[in-house]
């Protein structure tokens, strides 16, 4: 059987059932890069069939990382000063790391939010021209203001809300525990180090004590809302009543209250968050997802149950962290036994990795909620065993949401060593090139059951050993070399990112986030009623794929978001030859046709 045969076959096994008529749409397809010019470049699909008429598109780049747009460099890192912070070297530090950019009309303009998933993290609000015949074009920039919260922290993907403002995020929060107890610099995770450049210290000169006056864990790792208004004004608001973790994104519903939170990292969890108020964000109940597992077939199926952590606002908590919260001020600790229990009135936790015993210090239960979200979920029964949570995308047609679990291992295993402290409530085999599971909802938004949609295929040794054999069949693209550094079959997903759903068609857009799973990074249409999936854009060596994001009606055309981030930053080092290639790509496969929602 051959590689794509047994990937279409997997692919059924995980499927949903055939669905009502809905319209056509199919992409012409990106050939695998094969060859070295092709691995350099950003290629797109050409052109897409809608219900039976064919239409040119292509991929347009906005801007990259660097350029100058109406005198204000794009993708700068700025402190608190508004100046441009310094790299090591001593030069200005233009971040690479270019992730979810949002498409918002106000008015009678058209704006634009950029992620830079830095220390300190960047947005920039760029407004936009669009031609007659839907062509975009940046033609000013500027950051987006976080001083108000002592700067943004590595934000990652996003989402657009139903009352048109742009939800953001803050990704891998520092452990506040470490940070407290620590006796020097050493003992401290230095990813968290570069942060201070927001406050003009240098990361290199510092000390412990400057280090903590300067950098406080507790206002970073959440979501983030901003709203644009006509004249180009964005104003930043960080939700901390919807709870502090490594947030990927949060995906509001259509009820205007009820969002699904997912979390980036390992032993981590799946949260849902229902406001008090509609199109209102600052207050609310969260709850966390408790895995039942129903089958361990291919990357597993489970009804999920959510454990409700309590009502915050935003203001309440932020005036916690601004009274210097530390963990020690949350909870009290206790030495975990080797069996993975707890001496009597202490509860385990496996969050993050880490098992711990734990209690929640009296009256502390709202601010240990949200302030360590992750481990208080543990606490509480939910279930921290993910790895690697990545996209959300809502499917209107079929009341589902859509989660791309980039990598099924470590606590998602049978027994393995993140269970201590745990409950092992995930109890499947490892598969290194990810899934992307199915939610289905009920009438009130509420998740019921999680179960793979589609998943990657590792390659074998015996695979591998095939490909390299002299008679191995080229029209497969997997002969020769190609098999040495793709260790997920060519023709399926590997390690699923950011994932989008275009209204009406049946089609879920899949954006990767790989390292040795496929060398290129591609983003991948697949439709929903044969499983099919159709390469539609490949980037350049060492890239990540972000912000898949479909708009069916922008003034009357559609667009299909879609960031090159980090070229040759991730892998491949050693093939870039121009600096200027490393730049981020911002940019957009299109214009549509508008399609409507």
């Amino acid at each position: 059987m051959s590689f794509r045969s047994q990937f279409l076959c997997a692919t059924a096994l995980v499927m949903m059932p055939m669905f009502a008529h809905a319209g056509e749409l199919a992409f012409s397809p990106v050939p695998f890069a094969a060859e070295d010019a092709a691995k350099r470049a950003a290629i797109a699909t050409d052109s897409v069939t809608i219900d039976g008429k064919d239409y040119p598109i292509a991929y347009h780049v906005l801007a990259r990382s660097g350029d100058k747009i109406a005198g204000n460099t794009f993708a700068g890192l700025t402190g608190r000063d508004g100046k441009i912070v310094m790299s090591e070297d001593g030069s200005e530090h233009i971040s690479a790391d270019a992730d979810f950019t949002s498409l918002l009309p106000v008015g009678d303009k058209l704006y634009s939010v950029t992620h830079f998933e830095s220390r300190p993290g960047a947005m920039y609000i760029s407004e936009l021209s669009q031609d007659a015949d839907g062509n975009l074009k940046a033609i000013s920039t500027k950051p987006v203001d976080f001083s108000a919260y002592g700067g943004l922290w590595v934000p990652c993907a996003g989402s657009v809300t139903p009352w048109n403002t742009h939800l953001g995020s803050e990704e891998y929060p520092a452990d506040a525990r470490s940070i407290e107890a620590a006796t020097s610099l050493d003992d401290i995770d230095d990813y968290d180090f570069p942060m201070v450049r927001y406050e003009g210290v240098d990361p290199s000169k510092m000390t412990l004590d400057e280090f903590r006056a300067t950098y406080k864990p507790y206002r970073y790792g959440y979501p983030t809302e901003i709203t644009v208004t006509e004249d180009g004004s964005a104003t930043a608001h960080k939700h901390f009543s919807m709870g502090r973790v490594a947030v990927e994104l949060a995906k509001v519903m259509p009820d205007q209250k009820t969002a699904y939170i997912s979390d980036d990292g390992t032993n981590v969890g799946l949260f849902r968050f229902v406001a008090d108020t509609e199109a209102d964000l600052s207050a609310g109940r969260l709850y966390a997802a408790k895995w039942v597992q129903t089958s361990a077939e291919g990357v597993g199926e489970a009804d999920l149950e959510w454990v409700d952590l309590g009502h915050a606002k935003d203001a309440d908590v932020q005036a916690g962290i601004e009274a210097d919260a530390k963990f020690s001020d949350l909870f009290e600790t206790a030495d975990i036994n080797e069996d993975g229990t707890c001496p009597e009135g202490f509860l385990s936790s496996n969050a993050e990795g880490a098992a711990e015993c734990l209690k929640v210090q009296p009256g502390m239960e709202m601010l240990a909620s949200r302030l360590e979200t992750r481990r208080f979920a543990s606490m509480m029964g939910a279930t921290t065993e993910f790895r690697k949570m990545e996209g959300i995308a809502y499917d209107p047609d079929h009341n589902k949401v859509y989660l791309s679990i980039s990598e099924v291992g470590k606590a998602m295993e049978a027994g393995s060593k993140g269970d201590k402290g745990g409950r092992d409530d995930i109890q499947l085999e490892a598969n290194s090139c990810g899934a992307v599971y199915q939610l289905d909802l009920d009438e009130d938004y509420k998740a019921t059951s999680m179960k793979g949609l589609v998943a990657g295929i590792p390659m074998s040794k015996e695979a591998v050993a095939a490909a390299a054999d002299p008679s191995c069949d080229p029209a497969h693209n997997m002969c020769g070399a190609a098999a040495e550094v793709n260790t997920c079959d060519i023709d399926g997903i590997a390690n699923p990112d950011n994932v989008t759903y275009i209204p009406g068609y049946n089609t879920v857009i899949i954006g990767e986030d790989t390292g040795s799973g496929h060398q290129n990074d591609v983003i991948w249409s697949m439709n929903l009623e044969d499983g099919s999936l159709t390469r539609i854009l490949s980037t350049p060596y060492g890239s990540e794929t972000t912000s898949p994001y479909w708009y069916p009606d922008v003034n009357g055309h559609g667009y299909l978001m879609a960031v090159i981030q980090h070229p040759y930053g991730e892998s491949d080092e050693d093939k870039l030859t121009d600096a200027a290639d490393a730049r981020a790509y911002v940019g957009y496969i299109g214009p549509f046709p508008a399609l409507g929602n």
